[in-house]
């Protein structure tokens, strides 16, 4: 099953049902700000991380668990409901995922092009503003650029614009000698 060139899963069945009851009550641009700042609290914390993988909570626990830091960030209504139903629904396991595919298709409702670039040399905030400027202007003003870096390239970048991969990374370079030095 297709809608709007998204493939759906039953765990993004629940994204798209975020989607649309988001945007059916005008509450889109909040929950994508706390959809985020849910993926934060899950990459930074080990123990909320745990917390999510961990099947041996109980629901009832989970839910107070969660009340209480959505009360705290002060989590939209709607948001708090979905996240509840999750829990009961035992699909918790999978909200980073579900997340993802919302603001995936949070991204995609605006026409946004999604680009990557990881670089060896750490870039300040000028020089990634200049680079998104330049993609924009080749791909499109649309687009949305998520950086990364990261010093085992050695040198050089790599950089993903849609389906679309360059990568100049010395890492890469050598990855090519050594598979050309084990064919011979």
């Amino acid at each position: 099953m297709s809608k709007n060139n998204i493939t759906l899963t039953s765990n993004n069945s629940y994204s798209q049902a975020l989607f649309e009851l988001a945007s059916e009550n005008h509450v889109l641009l909040e929950v994508e700000e706390q959809a985020i700042a849910i993926q934060k609290l899950i990459k930074d914390s080990l123990e909320f991380s745990d917390l999510i993988k961990n099947p041996t909570i109980k629901n009832s626990e989970l839910i107070k668990v969660m009340e209480a830091i959505a009360d705290q960030n002060n989590f939209n209504k709607l948001l708090k409901r979905f996240i509840s139903f999750l829990v009961q629904k035992r699909r918790f396991f999978y909200v980073k995922k579900i997340l993802n595919d919302f603001l995936e298709i949070c991204s995609m409702f605006r026409g946004e092009i999604k680009a990557e670039i990881q670089t060896a040399k750490e870039l300040s905030e000028k020089d990634i503003f200049k680079i998104k400027e330049e993609l924009a202007e080749n791909f499109g003003s649309n687009l949305k650029l998520n950086y990364k870096h990261d010093p085992s390239l050695i040198g050089g970048l790599v950089l993903k614009v849609g389906s679309t991969m360059v990568d100049t990374s010395i890492k890469n370079k050598l990855q090519q000698i050594e598979k050309k030095m084990t064919e011979v």
